[in-house]
């Protein structure tokens, strides 16, 4: 107080607690004005003669000023700066001393409150000094202190030579300066006055390890928790940074590179610092950095994913072109602002990975429908590496290759769910899909079957998608699949049995009912399609599915062929009756009706598909030949002469070229048809015993199905009984039989002669041998002697 009365301040204007201090607006040159007085005569005058009273006046300024740096002749002893607290005023404002936080509050009101007086004190002054320039003219040239001080004609002396100044100290910021370079995101500069006021905080705590500040009751100075709370306030900044960064091209002046590079300069700083204060004391600010990075990931992928719409497939898309938006960022802008040395963009790479895992596993607790397991397996494996990472730098990561958004159990989890959910929907599906068909088998209206469309359809929907997601999952969905039509093709034959068996149905007109059994028919080469490739990317164990498949689809097809060729041949049954009789061999008539009927019959049969329909035309083929042959082995003929025989043979040649030309015609594969009855007709006609033995020989290679008794009966109408040629001819079908190569049965579709039935051979027996052994019993029996004849009489005299 004694100071500010010298200085002519009144005890109303000196600030108490509480207010804050205003600035006159009085020129402070004026105010010191009595001071030169009193001290004129004590400072004497300079060699020239002039006063210093203006130099002390200076002095007892720089005295009294509260922004000195050291001790001011003068001060009384005991005053603030001589080992005792100051006050208020001198430690805000002092230089010397670093401001701690507790004045922050108080610093802030007394700055705002000073900024105003400041600008009314400017302002007067001023107007003052325009006044006054305007009344005295211009400023005359006042005389240096050299000139004033050497008598004029003399000359000046020398300048002293300068004297270098000593270094200027650099003084240590404030803590409110500190929090002003952070907040003004001078991050780098701040991080700087953070770490040499702990190395303060650290020497005058006795060189111990710096880290975080104890409490306030177990010793904690002031000084640690002003580094905390400056550590605190760095760390909310760069963080915020982060954030900011990512928000896209958008950003103000605080979040541009600079600032950016500024955080990676705190980083290395800080990562330098922690190798001096040792691993317990270590601020670890690389790895928050980290952290934030992940944090930021998580609140932008979390902000892109509720608004998409398509339910969690339009989500994940939303979150690849969020991904795909940010890395892009990241690499363009973000990472070359940072230093090299911290590998900036794996640490983001890393975050956004970590943020997608979390956010696609809460995504997998979920009770997902079908659709979306799908979308998410999709997205997992086949998407993200491929859309996503497969454009990053991978290089760029320090620790090798990210890790699995999901683990392998969670996957393999998501997999079951999708076997079981869709064996159970196709299970149901394919029963609702035959019962919806088979109601229309038995209906009259002009119907067509999309039966096998819908079967395919409804399983090549999963197994398409499985194998996209991975080989082992495809495998999985196949092996299920085909389970499931498996069943469905049991169902299937059982529902085609009962309706064949339906006596209604044969009250449908004929060809409705051909029409409907060819449209049955037509469902088989698509679903064995189907079951084939299915065990083909299934594993090894689905073998036993496709061939249950396959069987039933046999049954089916050949059920179906049966009755189309039984409804066939009813109709050709009356040519039939009329081969191998006497009219046979001069009239063509018969023949000419089974060919023209199995014509006009067989433009109906080619709206089967090609390979049913092979099958169909070969049985049909066969069945005709068996039906032409049968005939000739019931003995209908006797070729007893040479020239019968010739006739036979030539009329059979003849039938059997015709045949062969139906056939050709309609496009049957089964050639080996074609020489039967040719080779028939050679048996017949040759008449030496070698001959006819290689053509039986021959007949027998080619039809392994034929036996002794055909033989026999092509003998028997040649007329050849009872000879020894005979019993040539059957020696070599006996010893064929007893081959092993003939005595394996041909397959189904091969077999011939096994369809046609050879009636018992008569019982011949001879009649000597019959009357012997008829009266050999006799023999033993007494034969009744003949009467002896009786004597003479002799004749009386």
């Amino acid at each position: 107080m004694p100071i500010l009365k010298s200085l002519g301040v009144a005890d109303s204007k000196v600030p108490r607690a509480g207010t804050l201090p205003l600035r006159s607006s009085r020129n402070p040159f004026e105010e010191v004005s009595g001071l030169e007085e009193e001290e004129a005569g004590e400072l004497g005058a300079l060699p020239n003669g002039t006063s210093c009273r203006r130099r002390a006046t200076l002095e007892k300024l720089a005295g009294l000023s509260p922004f000195r740096l050291g001790k001011t002749p003068g001060r009384r002893a005991g005053s603030p700066g001589d080992g005792q607290p100051r006050s208020f005023l001198g430690r805000v404002l002092s230089p010397g001393i670093r401001r701690s936080s507790a004045d922050f509050g108080l610093l802030a009101r007394l700055q705002g409150i000073r900024a105003q007086g400041d600008e009314e004190a400017a302002g007067e002054a001023a107007r003052r000094l325009a006044f006054l320039r305007l009344g005295r003219g211009p400023k005359p040239r006042r005389a240096s202190l050299a000139e004033r001080v050497v008598p004029a004609g003399e000359a000046a002396p020398e300048p002293p030579p300068k004297v270098p100044e000593p270094p200027k100290v650099k003084e240590p910021l404030s803590v409110l300066e500190i929090l002003s370079l952070i907040q003004g995101r001078e991050l780098a500069r701040a991080d700087e006055h953070i770490l040499e006021l702990e190395a303060e905080e650290l020497a005058s705590s006795g060189g111990g390890a710096p880290g975080p500040p104890k409490a306030e009751g177990a010793g904690g100075g002031r000084r640690a928790r002003d580094v905390a709370l400056l550590y605190e306030a760095l760390q909310r900044e760069m963080w915020a940074l982060v954030r900011e960064t990512l928000a896209g091209p958008g950003l103000g002046a605080g979040a541009g590179p600079g600032a950016v590079a500024q955080l990676g300069q705190v980083l290395v700083q800080e990562e330098a610092a922690d190798g001096r204060r040792g691993p317990e004391a270590a601020r670890k600010l690389r790895a928050r950095w980290a952290e934030a990075v992940a944090r930021a990931a998580r609140e932008r992928l979390e902000a892109a994913a509720p608004g998409a719409p398509g339910g969690l497939a339009g989500q994940l898309e939303a979150l690849r072109g969020r991904l795909l938006e940010d890395m892009g960022v990241v690499r363009g802008r973000l990472a070359p602002s940072y230093p090299a040395g911290l590998g900036a963009f794996g640490i983001y790479l890393r975050g956004y990975h970590g943020a997608l895992a979390e956010w696609i596993g809460a995504a997998a607790r979920r009770r997902l429908p079908l659709a979306d397991r799908y979308a998410l397996l999709h997205w997992h494996n086949q998407v993200y590496p491929r859309e996503v990472l497969g454009l990053v730098d991978m290089v760029a990561l320090e620790n090798g290759e990210l890790g699995p958004l999901l683990s392998p159990g969670t996957l393999r989890g998501l997999e079951d769910e999708c076997v079981t959910d869709v064996k159970a929907q196709t299970r149901a599906a394919l029963l609702r899909v035959l019962q919806e068909d088979g109601e229309h088998w038995g209906s009259t209206e002009d119907w067509s079957s999309n039966l096998a469309q819908d079967v395919c359809e409804l399983l090549e929907e999963h197994t398409e998608r499985a194998p996209r997601i991975s080989q082992e999952f495809g495998e999985r969905m196949a092996h299920c699949c085909l389970g499931g039509l498996a069943e469905f093709l049991q169902s299937f034959q059982q529902r085609v049995e009962r309706f064949h068996d339906n006596p209604g149905v044969r009250e449908l007109p004929p060809d409705t009912y051909i029409s409907r059994t060819i449209s049955l028919v037509n469902c088989g080469p698509p679903l064995r399609a189907l079951a084939e490739r299915l065990a083909r990317v299934g594993p090894p164990e689905s073998e036993p599915a496709r061939e249950a498949a396959a069987s039933a689809l046999d049954r089916v097809i050949r059920l179906c062929h049966r009755v189309l060729t039984d409804l066939l041949f009813q109709e050709l049954q009356p040519h039939f009756s009329k081969l191998m009789r006497r009219k046979w061999l001069s009239s063509s008539e018969a023949l000419d009706g089974i060919v023209g009927t199995l014509g006009a019959k067989a433009l109906a049969l080619r709206r089967m598909q090609d390979e049913p329909y092979q099958a169909l035309v070969a049985e049909l083929h066969r069945r005709a030949l068996v039906e032409y042959v049968r005939p000739l082995f019931r003995g209908r003929l006797r070729c007893g002469s040479a020239r019968t025989r010739s006739r036979v043979a030539g009329r059979l040649r003849e039938d059997a070229a015709q045949l062969e030309r139906l056939f050709r015609r309609l496009e049957s594969q089964a050639s080996w048809l074609d020489a039967v009855v040719p080779r028939l007709a050679e048996v017949l006609r040759l008449e030496d015993t070698p001959s006819i033995q290689m053509e039986v020989g021959v007949l027998v290679r080619d039809y392994p199905d034929i036996r002794q008794k055909h033989v026999a009966t092509l003998l028997d109408i040649r007329g050849l009984r009872h000879t020894a040629a005979r019993q040539e001819i059957l020696a070599v079908t006996r010893d064929l039989e007893l081959c092993e190569v003939a005595a394996l049965s041909p397959p189904r579709d091969r077999a011939f002669f096994a369809d046609i039935p050879v009636p018992r051979p008569p019982i011949c027996l001879s009649l000597p041998l019959f009357l012997g052994r008829l009266l050999s019993p006799l023999a033993c029996l007494p034969w009744p002697r003949p009467p002896s004849p009786s004597p003479l009489r002799r004749p009386q005299a």
